[in-house]
């Protein structure tokens, strides 16, 4: 039979998680969250309560949920769900037992506030201003790549689809109908391989493949030293990678190698790297219809060794955030991006300071 409940019951439980290794707790005492209350207050359209009414829940306390709702992938409704269930959540975001919780209607309403002030970008260049602060410089050289996020295909017929690409509007949508089609993604298709095994013989080989996607494109730029993201910017996703170099660019890295895939390799591009003094790490192609020469194939392997380090970035987004697009439109597309490439950083950050500050 199960004892009166004491006055220190929660402190034991949160002592135990602690004992255990509970990252949210790392990550609070890594990341100094009160940095941001300027960037957040000033997107926040608040009155000034002479009428009365319940307070708001505090800035930075609801830019916290939208992390937890970011690691661990979780919607309004179970985000409300969850803070009320996990004391570990609860100690993160800084409420009590007693504390009221937000509830799905509030944190969608302060994400809305936010995706409509641009508020992720900010927040991500204060963010990186606090990593340069700390002595975490962008170093080694940077790495370029960009990947496709998924967003809710639109279900349209053939001749919704002519006039929106004619830039029109069907003339029997209703409003509801217009808030809920995406007309900001793209389709793009995505090429790939795949093994498959050859008949009579059971050897395996490479087949290509090409996949149909619908969404937006997370362009991003690493440093190779420590693995942060310094530069991102948010496209539909048939936007050209190699159109948006010039913005992904850190110039305050200390190194001049840029290595990119051949996305990137354009005279424009090779051009604009000449004149901001920077080296090109570019991937060469193939040759169409001939072998591929060897010192070629050599320099691929060679530049793919560093290059494939930004692809961590998006296995963490893809499998571990599990990054998708349900909502509609480009501003809450950059919203919810951007705020995926904070949250990589922050918990980039964390596990860097395991790494390196003796336990």
């Amino acid at each position: 039979m199960a004892g009166q409940p004491g006055f220190f019951d929660g402190d034991e439980r949160l002592k135990a998680l602690s004992a255990a290794g509970d990252p949210l707790e790392r990550l609070a005492q890594v990341i100094d969250f009160e940095g941001f209350r300027d960037d957040l207050e000033a997107a926040l359209s608040r009155s000034d309560r002479a009428k009365g009414g319940r307070p708001p829940y505090d800035a930075v306390l609801m830019f916290k949920v939208l992390v937890l709702q970011t690691l661990y992938t979780l919607s309004d409704e179970q985000t409300e769900y969850q803070l009320k269930d996990r004391l570990s959540f609860m100690r993160f975001v800084g409420l009590a037992l007693h504390d009221p919780v937000p509830d799905a209607k509030t944190i969608w309403l302060y994400r809305e506030q936010l995706a409509r002030a641009g508020t992720a970008e900010r927040l991500f260049a204060r963010f990186d201003a606090l990593l340069r602060a700390k002595g975490w410089l962008a170093m080694g050289g940077q790495i370029i790549d960009a990947t496709v996020i998924q967003a809710r295909r639109p279900r349209l017929t053939q001749a919704e689809k002519d006039t929106l690409k004619g830039g029109g509007m069907p003339s029997d949508w209703r409003p509801a109908r217009r808030a809920q089609i995406d007309r900001d993604g793209r389709w793009t298709i995505k090429r790939g391989r795949r093994p498959e095994a050859s008949p009579g013989t059971g050897h395996k080989r490479q087949i290509e493949i090409a996949v149909p996607v619908f969404g937006y494109k997370n362009h991003v730029g690493i440093d190779r030293e420590h693995g942060f993201l310094r530069r991102y910017s948010v496209t539909h996703a048939a936007a050209h990678d190699g159109g948006q170099l010039g913005t992904l660019l850190d110039r305050d890295n200390t190194a001049s190698d840029v290595w990119a895939d051949t996305a990137y390799r354009s005279t424009a591009n090779l051009a604009l790297l000449e004149r901001r003094g920077l080296r090109p790490q570019f991937q060469r192609k193939k040759p169409r219809g001939k072998k591929m020469p060897d010192h070629i194939a050599r320099g691929n392997a060679t530049r793919a060794r560093v290059r494939s380090r930004v692809e961590h970035v998006f296995a963490v987004q893809k499998c571990r955030l599990g990054l998708l697009i349900r909502t509609v439109g480009m501003g809450r597309a950059r919203a919810k991006i951007g705020l995926a490439n904070l949250a990589y950083n922050f918990t980039r950050l964390a596990w860097l300071n395991r790494r390196t500050v003796p336990v």
